[in-house]
């Protein structure tokens, strides 16, 4: 009953906007030009900014003792169309609902001996519904259901019949299908277990041609799937194994030569890829440069179909996978080397190149790891300024720039990937928090998020800046702290000047730019040293009086920490050491420092609250007052 919405601009996720409602949800659909559309597990539907007004507002039960086994949302021409299927008793029900037109309809399906449906999809064209049922029998039943035009329901539920379109019969084997996704008007495809007699069951993903009833190609899933299928933009979606694989594919145009696999080779270069399995090889995206000549899987059965062998013998020679000219390129010269991967980079764009790229970026790492003496910094940072890359993609890249320590690197990459481990995360600040500030000065870092703000003399002790904006006065608030400081402390340079250098504060805040999970992180901030943990609360307590002199409470400046990153990274490295904190001496007055600021701003911001209240109020009040009436009212703000 929790719902939760994340922005872009949320880093931590941990902190999403949270509304509890008083029904449980089943999914949530999003539309093309609309908005989200809840579906609720009692059939009930509202649009996303409706339930936003009221997320306590009652839900009607559309079903009684029924339970949804799939949904579908689409959208017949400007108007969303809500599909949903349903079971009790062994008997299904699909339920079709216009949104604006508030109408409802309820079907049943006609029952099948001995099999059920497993999973459903549906799509609409020319105001008629095209539900594909797969059943248990390994077979794929059509049904066709007309958009109504009238706006109230049906008194009876109607019979809906059903058509046979495709039999998963494979000789010798037996294709147990769980999930089922629409392509196009004359592909779908299945996802399911295919069973050899004598062998055990192995999991693959399959394409089928619905109007010749043919296998078109197939992919063994050695490591074993969810039984999920997702299919957006001529991809596939599917976890296989641990982790989420992207699948690109392509549909030629149905016709009986390509079905029965005797279509000809064209010199039309134009001509697709039906699939292009050859992106996955032991797990590891291959890319071939083939300018998008037809190539197909190797076949699994004794079907007809293309020939993986035949197609491939057809490559003009000179033509290689990544694969291959990686593993030609192995032992080849520095410049060489280089010089290769420069030109495959430059090839023509193709569906696989950013995966082309990170296998480029794979085997740079690894020569750097075969040879101590080798690294490409300037190659490297080149392909990860130009190239949208990810963690995930090059997995030893940030590995080796430890090791190299290179940190110009660290700071692209924390700036640029979006799926960096919290592991590498914090070993980066680790890394950042340890290199001397002398070093720091001869190497090159990118400066635009801190030179707005930070002076450059930190040494300078005649500039003194008292906070008054938001409500901060040391002298105001003297008498609130427990712990009384000299005055000499309170005029150090805690506040005044940023406890590190420029570089090395650039460096920090990539860091907090990252996306993190507490959860994750924490255990690895408690390993971080009492006195670099000390360094990092002394910059974060530095950012936030920054923040709290602006009246937006924005630092100015390119990919600037916002006051919401500041303040979770202090919470956060608070949690992990403050035990230590508070018996460190030097930490002391940071704390105390820290403590009367953040008391202060409290009490400032309740001031704030209490204002906007009685604004409020006075609006409230202004609506209210009628035109006939005359009165006089006192207000009195407390």
């Amino acid at each position: 009953k929790v719902l939760r919405i994340w922005k872009n601009e949320d880093i931590n996720l941990d902190k999403a906007f949270k509304a509890t409602l008083s029904a449980d949800v089943y999914r949530i659909h999003a539309l093309p030009d609309a908005g989200p559309l809840v579906l609720f597990r009692g059939g009930g539907v509202r649009t996303l900014d409706v339930l936003l007004e009221a997320p306590q507002q009652e839900i009607e039960n559309v079903i009684s003792d029924e339970v949804i086994r799939w949904s579908g949302a689409f959208m017949e021409g400007q108007q969303p169309v809500l599909i949903f299927t349903t079971e009790k008793d062994g008997d299904f029900f699909v339920y079709v609902q216009k949104l604006k037109l508030s109408s409802l309809h309820k079907y049943k399906l006609e029952p099948q001996e001995s099999s059920k449906p497993l999973c459903f999809t549906a799509h609409i064209t020319n105001q008629t519904v095209t539900l594909l049922c797969l059943y248990s029998n390994d077979s794929v039943y059509q049904v066709l259901i007309p958009l109504q035009q009238d706006t109230e329901e049906e008194e009876e539920e109607e019979v809906l019949s059903k058509s046979l379109v495709l039999n998963f019969s494979v000789p010798g084997t037996v294709l147990k299908g769980t999930s089922l996704v629409v392509l196009d008007k004359d592909h779908v495809a299945v996802l399911g277990s295919l069973a050899v007699p004598g062998k055990e069951p192995r999991e693959c993903l399959s394409i089928w041609n619905t109007k010749f009833q043919t296998l078109q190609t197939s992919k063994e899933l050695p490591l074993g799937t969810s039984g999920q299928l997702w299919c957006y933009e001529e991809k596939f979606f599917l976890i296989h194994g641990k982790v989420l694989t992207v699948i690109m594919y392509k549909c030629e145009t149905s016709s009986l030569a390509a079905a029965v696999g005797k279509l000809k080779d064209s010199q039309n270069l134009d001509v697709s890829a039906f699939v292009n399995w050859n992106t996955l090889e032991d797990e590891k995206l291959v890319v071939s440069f083939q300018s998008q000549e037809s190539v197909a899987l190797k076949a699994e059965s004794k079907m007809n179909l293309r020939s993986r062998r035949s197609t491939v013998a057809k490559v003009q020679p000179e033509t290689l996978s990544v694969g291959q000219l990686l593993l030609n390129l192995k032992d080849a010269s520095t410049y060489v080397l280089e010089t290769e991967l420069r030109q495959l980079m430059s090839k023509a764009p193709t569906p696989d190149l950013q995966a082309t790229i990170g296998c480029v970026v794979t085997a740079l790492t690894d020569r750097c790891k075969r040879n101590p003496k080798y690294y490409p910094q300037n190659f490297l940072l080149e392909i990860v300024e130009t190239r949208d890359l990810s963690y995930s993609l090059c997995p030893d890249l940030m590995a080796v720039a430890l090791e190299k320590k290179d940190m110009h690197l660290l700071q692209i990459c924390l700036e640029r990937f979006p799926d960096i481990p919290e592991e590498i995360i914090y070993a980066c600040l680790k890394a950042f928090l340890s290199i001397s500030e002398a070093h720091l000065q001869n190497i090159d870092v990118n400066l635009d998020s801190v030179i707005c703000y930070i002076d450059v003399e930190f040494d300078n002790k005649e500039v003194k800046t008292e906070i008054v904006e938001n409500g901060f006065s040391a002298e105001m608030d003297q008498e609130m702290c427990d712990t009384k400081i000299p005055k000499e402390s309170q005029s150090g340079s805690d506040v005044e000047s940023c406890p590190v250098g420029l570089q090395k504060a650039a460096l920090l805040n990539a860091v907090l730019h990252s996306a993190y999970t507490e959860t994750f992180l924490l255990p690895h901030l408690k390993n971080l040293p009492a006195e670099q943990a000390i360094l990092f609360l002394r910059y974060l307590y530095y950012l936030y009086v920054k923040c709290s002199e602006k009246v937006n409470t924005t630092l100015p400046g390119t990919r600037s920490p916002t006051i919401n990153q500041i303040m979770d990274w202090m919470c956060l490295l608070l949690d992990a050491h403050f035990t230590v904190m508070v018996m460190l001496p030097e930490a002391k007055e940071l704390l105390s420092n820290l403590h009367k600021f953040v008391r202060a701003q409290v009490r400032f911001y309740s001031e704030l609250n209490k204002i906007e209240g009685s604004l409020r109020e006075l609006q409230r009040l202004n609506h209210l007052r009628e035109s006939q009436t005359y009165s006089i009212e006192v207000l009195e703000i407390i």
